[in-house]
């Protein structure tokens, strides 16, 4: 069999031979009907012959995905966005031309026109008459033009995985649905829609390391936002009463199947409500989405289970849900050390220099939130683990904050939002502490924020639901790779795998 070298060659070849005759990267090409536009026009025509006066005409345009040439005849199939159709040349009908077909392959781009007619097996046909090579492809297709199943080319070459897997164009474009009836929930409920920068002065609104990157006009380093929150409440204090952005973050951290360095973020605030207000709009809105987008509230699983989002989820709070499922009450460890020694006898990993409620989450996402299958509201995190959060009157040690898990991990995060600028201030001045302490994931000081409070911010609820892991749950996939068109990666040995690198053209 041909090396992959040796097929861009033949097609260089071809490509040349092509040139003397036509162009065949033309700038404009003549399209009046996609394959399934064809389809129903030919049935809404009652499928006339395709040689009387009432035949349907089309020009036509997409990708040779099959083609059988034989002698005096040919049939290629070309696919588009909308589906497949399949084409029939005739030697007679194209004369000179008939023989350029030789020159094109699988992957070339056409353009065909001619009249609808229906074979004797069935198969809606185009009866070719002009025809023209719109874009020449030098690399051959996967062999497994079906299905390509090796992970690394699905994902490091997204762009092969949508021509031959239906199933990620099913989830491209359920991934558009999903974000689009989440904007519809939230403007629907009167949220207006802003945008807020990318490029911040500090990394503020989550514990996590930051993208830095350097200015060159105001020459000074800048970080890319590893959240929507502190520029969105600006918006309360300025007298905005209901926001929500959907954006990209950045967060430079681990990659695997549930993380991502940069991923896409909702996050909302409406003034005058608590975070209990929050917890019944979002049961409304996953149902709202997943009605929308699936049609249904039932997402199946592996198992068997079935996953319920009709409400009410389920609620437990954060210190009943360590004692019912990791065995502890976090109230008995109130020292790193104490709470360091238990991970020990529990064999939980814990980084040098970890803090306190760093070895807390690590309990908390490696014996708890794997339990949590069908939807289920934690309650009331320990103040050290929401800086931003509101105390709890009748609780000082813990906070109005919530997490949503689904399916075994984190759907939406939730406060009643801290508005009380000095009690805000202390709070990040012990997080600055614990960062000059070498503690890398802690909230940042944002001086312009703190100033922004002081001029009085609205009681307010504020939301943040990962968008990627919403796509992961309604379309049942496991692996975030799966849900982003292009994910990132760790990088490759060229060595041993990959497409050739070099020039075609050498």
């Amino acid at each position: 069999m041909p090396s992959e070298a040796e097929l861009i060659a033949q097609r260089l070849e071809k490509r040349a031979r092509l040139l003397e005759h036509v162009d065949p990267y033309p700038a404009r090409v003549q399209r009046t009907h996609t394959a399934a536009a064809a389809a129903a026009a030919f049935a809404a025509a009652g499928e006339p012959d395709g040689e009387g006066a009432d035949a349907i005409a089309v020009f036509v345009v997409g990708r040779v995905t099959a083609q059988r040439i034989m002698g005096r005849a040919a049939f290629f199939d070309l696919t588009d966005a909308s589906g497949r159709i399949q084409l029939h040349f005739r030697r007679d009908v194209q004369g000179d031309a008939f023989e350029l077909l030789s020159l094109t392959d699988l992957g070339d781009f056409l353009e065909v026109s001619g009249a609808l007619f229906r074979t004797r097996t069935g198969e809606l046909t185009v009866a070719a008459g002009q025809w023209r090579v719109i874009a020449k492809a030098l690399r051959p297709l996967p062999e497994k033009w079906h299905g390509i199943v090796d992970v690394e080319t699905r994902t490091r070459q997204r762009y092969l995985d949508l021509i031959a897997n239906e199933r990620a164009r099913e989830i491209a474009r359920k991934r558009v649905a999903i974000v689009g009836a989440v904007r519809r929930f939230f403007t629907d409920h009167d949220f207006m829609e802003v945008e807020t920068p990318v490029l911040q002065e500090h990394a503020g609104g989550a514990a996590a390391r930051p993208f830095v990157t350097h200015h060159n006009a105001l020459d000074r380093d800048l970080f890319l936002r590893i959240s929507l929150e502190l520029h969105l409440k600006r918006l309360l204090v300025g007298g905005f009463e209901k926001v929500f952005e959907i954006s990209r973050v950045f967060r430079n951290e681990g990659v695997d199947a549930r993380h991502n360095p940069e991923f896409t973020l909702l996050e909302s605030y409406e003034a005058y409500v608590d975070y209990e207000h929050v917890a019944r709009m979002v049961e409304e809105l996953l149902s709202f989405v997943a009605q929308e987008v699936n049609g249904t509230l039932q997402l199946a699983r592996e198992d068997a289970e079935t996953i319920e989002l009709s409400a009410p989820f389920a609620r437990t709070t954060y210190r009943g849900a360590l004692r019912e499922h990791a065995g502890f009450d976090y109230r008995d460890y109130p020292t790193v050390d104490a709470l360091r020694a238990l991970a020990r006898e529990r064999d939980l990993p814990v980084a040098e220099g970890a803090s306190w409620a760093t070895i807390l989450d690590g309990f908390m996402s490696t014996f708890v939130e794997p339990r949590f299958v069908q939807p289920t509201f934690v309650f009331d995190y320990p103040t050290e683990l929401s800086p931003l959060a509101k105390r709890k009157v009748d609780d000082d040690g813990a906070v109005e904050r919530f997490e949503l898990f689904i399916n075994g991990y984190e759907i939406a995060n939730a406060y009643s939002e801290l508005n009380d600028p000095v009690d805000q201030r202390m709070r990040m001045d012990e997080q600055a502490r614990k960062a000059a302490a070498g503690d890398e994931e802690v909230e940042l000081i944002d001086e312009d924020f703190l100033i922004a409070l002081e001029h009085g911010m609205p009681p307010a609820g504020g939301l943040g639901i990962g968008i990627d892991r919403l796509v992961q749950l309604l379309t049942g996939e496991h692996s975030l790779r799966e849900v982003i068109l292009f994910p990132a990666l760790r990088e490759r040995d060229r060595g041993t795998h990959g497409q050739v690198r070099s020039d075609p053209r050498a």
